[in-house]
């Protein structure tokens, strides 16, 4: 757990600088490090970007309510949302509508845009949109501790 706590947090750490911090010799800690990513405990590794600054400023939140839940229903809506760019996150939800998708956006007139996209597709019959007006905690991966 410290291992992918530290991996969470510090994703380029050298090695020898990661095991020298989980008290391990080089050698085990990348062995360990190794089986944890082909157990699929971690999935990849990356950079955080600042959206503002790359001309992704915009964040919205949109609500999505089909017209039926049926699996086929359910299928197509998934198939063709993840092919629209500007979805960064799309989530199946339990409660008052079907999902929940997380867009980011240059700016109004490019939500405007991808929002006729998204009322067009398949069994979508209700959408509701909440724009973040400030960010106040991003994810920064599992609470994993030290």
């Amino acid at each position: 757990m410290r291992i992918l706590s530290l991996l969470q947090r510090e994703g380029r750490i050298s090695n020898v600088t990661l095991a020298r911090r989980v008290n391990l010799s080089p050698s085990p800690c990348l062995e360990r490090v190794r089986r944890l990513e082909a157990a699929g405990l971690i999935q990849g590794y990356g950079a955080r970007l600042d959206a503002a600054a790359l001309g992704f400023g915009t964040t919205a939140f949109i609500q999505v309510t089909l017209d039926r839940t049926t699996a086929e229903v359910f299928d197509r809506f998934r198939d063709e949302v993840v092919l629209i760019p500007a979805v960064a996150e799309c989530h199946m939800v339990a409660g008052g509508f079907d999902y929940l998708l997380k867009l980011r956006l240059a700016d109004m007139d490019a939500y405007r845009s991808v929002l006729a996209t998204i009322v067009d597709l398949p069994g979508v019959a209700q959408t509701h949109t909440y724009v973040v007006i400030e960010p106040i905690k991003a994810d920064l991966g599992l609470p994993l501790g030290s």
